[in-house]
């Protein structure tokens, strides 16, 4: 019998329910993989909160990966045994084994572990639609990133300096070495420092051409702050809540800024750009330029420990469940 963690109310970490679940066959177009490991990420707080609306019961997750044991009537491009990853299918990774949309998969390559793919593929094309599409980070630039040492943060630490791009992080005191591990040029305490003064230091007053702000409520307005004239702040998350209302004057009158919040969906739309953006990052992941950091690791059944502890900011690099 296959288990997983579903919701049939909308809460706090209570509300996760270990179940037992029906899968059944893959219909046309489906997949149906058996789990070897999912990701954890904020929107599954956002789902579990009752912030983003999904029809109830549902079982969490959007980040996994695993092997396929049985093709739809009409899948061609998979075969049993198949190694695959997804993070754009329906939610349900949070199972021991589902059924995938075959569109929505996506082959890992020799090199790079079942646990690897599910640690990265959200966050690494996360990654990739920040620096390579929402603003196409240049040689020798300095940006500003928050939350530097989070499962984001760190791959598009890496990325970003092998792209010769210097990086501004802020994190909190003990993420600090992990920052500077995956290459941040310069390091800011937020507990202890005010970022927007430490990045006019650093820049000598030039600021920055781009922010990159997944934390939201609590540092879009000094990310504002940080901006150079004509700048970017590309926010892509809200960990301390939604952004406040703003008008767009503000925006003129810092400097004819810039503000996008920007998706995967809508810079991935199609199965084949999801795929070349995918094997992009991966090919990175296989050659060691980017490393996922698996700073924890739960298994399926602890998932509501592992939502406290995400939300609580305990978490380091990404988290993983084990299947």
């Amino acid at each position: 019998m296959v288990h997983a963690i579903r919701i049939h109310k909308t809460g706090g970490p209570e509300v996760l329910s270990w179940e037992e679940v029906t899968v059944g066959k893959p219909d046309p177009g489906q997949v149906r993989i058996r789990q070897t490991a999912a990701g954890l990420n904020f929107f599954d707080i956002t789902i579990r909160e009752g912030n983003f609306p999904v029809a109830l019961p549902t079982v969490l997750g959007n980040e996994g990966a695993g092997i396929v044991e049985e093709l739809g009537p009409d899948v061609t491009d998979f075969s049993i045994g198949d190694r695959v990853a997804y993070c754009t299918a329906p939610t349900g990774s949070y199972a021991e084994a589902r059924l995938v949309p075959a569109e929505k998969l996506i082959k890992i390559p020799d090199g790079v572990s079942d646990q690897d793919a599910a640690a990265t593929l959200l966050k690494g094309l996360t990654a990739w639609y920040l620096l390579r599409e929402a603003y196409r980070v240049k040689y020798g630039e300095t940006i500003l990133f928050h939350a530097i040492a989070g499962g984001v943060g760190v791959l598009a630490c890496q990325w970003a300096r092998h792209l010769g791009v210097n990086v501004i992080g802020t994190c909190s005191t003990s993420k600090i070495a992990l920052a500077k591990a995956n290459g941040a040029t310069h390091v800011i305490d937020y507990t202890k420092e005010d970022f927007v003064q430490r990045v006019i230091d650093i820049t000598e007053g030039k600021k920055v051409p781009v922010v990159f702000d997944s934390v939201g409520k609590d540092t879009f307005l000094k990310s504002i702050d940080c901006l150079a004239p004509r700048g970017v702040l590309a926010s892509f998350g809200s960990a301390s809540g939604a952004v406040e209302p703003f008008t767009t004057d503000l925006l003129a009158m810092k400097g004819a800024l810039y503000v996008t919040r920007p998706t995967l969906a809508h810079y991935a739309p199609t199965t084949e750009t999801l795929r070349t953006a995918a094997k992009e990052m991966f090919d990175l992941v296989a050659k060691g330029i980017l490393k996922a950091h698996i700073g924890q690791t739960y298994p399926l059944k602890e998932a509501a420990q592992a939502h406290r502890d995400l939300a609580a900011r305990k978490t380091i690099g990404s988290t993983v469940f084990a299947i």
